[in-house]
């Protein structure tokens, strides 16, 4: 069985002995009941991790964990970004778990003018802070080093500019005249990707974002719903970029 994830502060890796504590601590000790010897993975999320086993255990909350081996991720060439316009009820958060597992780099929550949810005032605090959770929790799950960032909820307009400034900027439609699998793809840089609202990308939105450089590209002959759609998408620029090799 692989060796379980858990979250340390930055700074806090480096050889010899770590301790784990606060939430992390509890959740190794309480809830995952991890014994004396056993194996585990310490990272911050940011791209390095700390490989070794549980040296002692304190409590219920707190425990050593003697360091075997430090390992330092490099940054993902090319980086793939996801704009996710908001899915209704809770496939916001099934979105960004499965494109954390996946292996997405950045992921845009996106208030595109068909979409029916809206995040405004406390509650569009608390649903970014949900998918923010969940990005972090489905990073641990999938035994990742380098977890996603999730950005604030962004306008058509910062999307464009976004856009604008990608190695490789596309829009997953229907109508999209190529595939997104035979599209020439950058070595480095940021590969942008907008995945619409399940009403679909609005025509002035297409507009603003093919002024900005992007390319409407479709995914096959079936229609995904905006919370897979992004998945999909990733797997395909994963494999043809050789991240996955």
């Amino acid at each position: 069985m692989t060796a379980p994830v858990f979250v340390v502060a930055p700074g806090a890796l480096r050889g010899g002995r770590v301790m784990l504590d606060g939430p992390e601590g509890r959740h190794a000790v309480s809830v995952r009941r991890l014994q004396v010897g056993e194996e585990i993975v310490l990272t911050d999320g940011a791209g390095s991790g700390a490989y070794g086993t549980v040296a002692a255990i304190e409590g219920k909350d707190r425990l050593d964990v003697a360091v075997t081996e430090l390992r330092t991720e490099p940054e993902p060439a090319p980086r793939i970004t996801v704009v996710q316009a908001l899915p209704k009820g809770d496939r916001g958060e099934l979105a960004v778990e499965t494109m954390t597992e996946t292996g997405v780099d950045v992921i845009v929550p996106w208030a595109a003018s068909r979409c029916i949810t809206q995040w405004k005032g406390e509650r569009g605090a608390k649903s970014l802070a949900k998918w923010r959770a969940t990005a972090r929790e489905a990073g641990k799950q999938a035994r990742r080093l380098r977890f996603p960032d999730v950005t604030d909820l962004m306008t058509t307009r910062q999307v464009a500019e976004l856009l604008s400034g990608a190695a490789l900027s596309a829009v997953l439609h229907e109508a999209g005249g190529e595939p997104l699998a035979s599209a020439p793809l950058p070595a480095d840089g940021d590969i942008v990707l907008v995945v619409g609202p399940e009403g679909g990308v609005a025509p002035d939105e297409l507009d603003a974002f093919a002024a900005a450089g992007a390319r409407p590209y479709r995914l096959g002959p079936s229609v995904l719903r905006t919370s897979t759609a992004g998945v999909a998408a990733t797997a395909v620029l994963l494999a043809r970029t050789g991240r996955w090799g």
